[in-house]
């Protein structure tokens, strides 16, 4: 049986309300409370109602003219690797001749889902979500039925097309280079907790693993380490049968791993190989520069981009997730195993 479509009216039914607040609380208008509003916002998507505008000739092939781009301050803040697919998307909004408008949440909006004033006001034609925000809220987002395309970010609970790093096939390649150079013992660096996207690399360093009969002990994942120096020093330091060869979630950890494993007297790679992922500015300004995984982030930009517009034509069409490939950079911080077999 067809799962029945939500309207405004199932909404109202559920709370005893009119047909009409409920249109004024889901479209940003004036005419009830801060209380009903939230109300109302909360059960629509409970019940997974979402926004769907009126379908007329001229929206069909309605010229684009502004996108909106959100991104938590976190994500804003990692400029080595989010503030390059921000610059990327930049210059594809300009080769389109599309005006973009960019918004960060901040935690405090995040949690009491505050939506921007031109998402709020259905302002922009279509939108980007760059990274994680949360679940809760992306999908309030959603509910204003703005067409709206993920970037680097997926969950289950949400029902959007999403451009997507393939994590778990780059981290696979990744291990898979330590592995051929003949390292059993490798361990992993990172958190989970952080992003999806960690959580599938983690699924891919497993996935090579196994691949060769391995089973990581415990104490060798390490992947609820925040990205800070000081908690990576603590964590590497706590090991205590060091493995040979360390796969970072990303080039931000492998840098402040190599800088630890150095002064804990390692030479890298003739003691110990580190491999990095995203090639960000980190695995190149390090001694010795890290082997990684590249992100076309250019790509990034165009195939959200397309999928965008895609989306702001076709409203109706099957939700979308499009991988893009990683490629290994091999660096001078890998290098083959040479202790006891």
């Amino acid at each position: 049986m067809a799962k029945k479509k939500i309207v405004m009216q199932d909404i109202a039914d559920r709370l005893n309300l009119s047909k009409n607040s409920v249109s004024q609380a889901l479209s940003g208008k004036d005419g009830v409370s801060e209380e009903t509003r939230r109300k109302i916002i909360q059960t629509a998507l409970e019940m997974g109602y979402r926004y769907t505008p009126k379908k007329s000739s001229e929206n069909k092939h309605k010229q684009v003219r502004t996108i909106g781009l959100i991104a938590s301050e976190f994500a804003f803040s990692m400029k080595n690797f989010f503030g390059e697919i921000y610059l990327a998307i930049e210059r594809e909004a300009q080769r389109h001749g599309i005006s973009l408008r960019i918004q960060s949440i901040t935690p405090e909006a995040r949690d009491q889902l505050v939506l921007p004033a031109f998402i709020e006001h259905q302002d922009v034609d279509g939108l980007l979500i760059l990274s994680h925000i949360s679940t809760d809220y992306v999908n309030h987002v959603l509910v204003k039925g703005i067409p709206t395309v993920l970037i680097d970010h997926h969950h289950p609970l949400i029902e959007a097309d999403a451009v997507l790093t393939n994590n778990r096939f780059g981290a696979y390649t990744a291990v898979r280079h330590l592995l051929e150079l003949g390292h059993r013992s490798i361990g992993i660096l990172g958190n989970i907790d952080a992003s999806p996207s960690y959580q599938e690399r983690w699924e891919g360093y497993l996935l090579a693993m196994r691949e060769y009969g391995i089973e990581p002990p415990q104490a060798h994942m390490l992947v609820h380490v925040t990205e800070e120096g000081g908690k990576i020093e603590e964590a590497l330091r706590a090991v205590r049968e060091k493995p040979s060869a360390w796969f970072c979630m990303n080039d931000g950890f492998a840098f402040f791993a190599c800088s630890v494993l150095r002064n804990m007297g390692c030479a890298i790679p003739d003691d110990v190989s580190v491999c990095g992922f995203d090639n960000s500015d980190f695995s190149q300004i390090g001694v010795p520069k890290i082997t990684t995984m590249n992100i076309d982030l250019d790509l990034f930009a165009k195939e959200a981009f397309a999928q965008l517009l895609r989306r702001i034509e076709r409203p109706d069409d099957a939700y979308r997730e499009i991988l893009l490939p990683t490629r290994l950079v091999k660096r001078e911080s890998t290098g083959a195993y040479v202790g006891q077999t």
